[in-house]
C-alpha cells in the first residue's frame, strides 16, 4: 500500500481524537469544569479502530497494542453514558467484533505479519520497548478511568486520568521523534496543551 493512503489513515484517526479532546476541552471551559460528552467516547471508538489499522500497516506493535488495551473501554464508557443502546444492532455487532476478525486474521494468516511486526529493522528493539511502555502508560489511564468509572456508576474523567495522560504523551513523544512519526508528533504536541488545561480545571474546582 502507498505510503500517502498509509498516513492519511493515520491522520483522519489523530483528527478524530484531537476533535474528541477539543470538543471535551470546549465542553469544559463553557461550564468552568471538566465534562466528558458522549461525542468524546464515539470518537475515540472510530479513531481507535483506524489508529489500530495504521499501525499494523506501519508495522508498529506498539501502536496496535495501545488500541487494542483502550478500544472496549470506549464501548463501556458509551454504555455507561445511556448511547451505546442507541445504537443500531448492527452497528454494536460490527463494532464488537470487526477488531476481533482482524486481529485473527493478522495473527493467523500467515508467519510473515508476524516477523514484521517484532522483527522490523527499521525499530530496534529499545525502541519498541519504550514505544511499548509508553502506550501502556498512556493506556492505563483509560483502566484507571473505566475503574473509576464502575466505582461511581459515571463516566467521568477524573485527575488521575489527565495525570497519567501527560506522562504517557510525553514518553510517546520521545518515541514519535526518534521514530520519526509525524502522525504520533503533531496528536501529542497539541494534546499535552489541553491534558495540563484539563488538570488545571479539576484542580480549581476542588479548592
Amino acid at each position: 500500500m502507498k505510503d500517502w493512503i498509509i498516513y492519511a489513515i493515520g491522520f483522519l484517526a489523530q483528527v478524530l481524537f484531537s476533535a474528541r479532546l477539543i470538543i471535551q476541552w470546549v465542553t469544559s471551559e463553557r461550564s468552568r469544569k471538566v465534562i466528558t460528552p458522549s461525542t468524546f467516547w464515539l470518537l475515540s471508538l472510530i479513531a481507535s479502530f483506524l489508529l489500530f489499522i495504521y499501525g499494523y500497516l506501519r508495522y508498529d506493535f506498539a501502536i496496535m497494542l495501545g488500541q487494542s488495551l483502550t478500544y472496549f473501554i470506549y464501548i463501556r464508557n458509551l454504555q455507561l453514558q445511556g448511547q451505546w443502546q442507541k445504537f443500531p444492532k448492527l452497528v454494536q455487532w460490527l463494532f464488537f467484533t470487526v477488531p476481533v476478525l482482524i486481529v485473527i486474521f493478522y495473527y493467523n494468516n500467515n508467519k510473515i505479519d508476524i516477523d514484521l511486526l517484532f522483527k522490523n529493522e527499521d525499530i530496534p528493539l529499545w525502541l519498541m520497548l519504550l514505544g511499548i511502555f509508553s502506550q501502556i502508560i498512556f493506556t492505563m489511564r483509560f483502566v484507571y478511568q473505566w475503574i473509576h468509572a464502575e466505582r461511581t456508576k459515571e463516566s467521568t474523567l477524573p485527575m488521575g486520568f489527565w495525570i497519567l495522560s501527560l506522562i504517557g504523551s510525553s514518553l510517546i513523544l520521545t518515541y514519535a521523534i526518534i521514530r520519526k512519526d509525524p502522525v504520533l508528533l503533531l496528536s501529542h504536541l497539541m494534546g499535552m496543551t489541553i491534558y495540563a488545561r484539563n488538570a488545571y480545571l479539576i484542580r480549581k474546582t476542588n479548592d
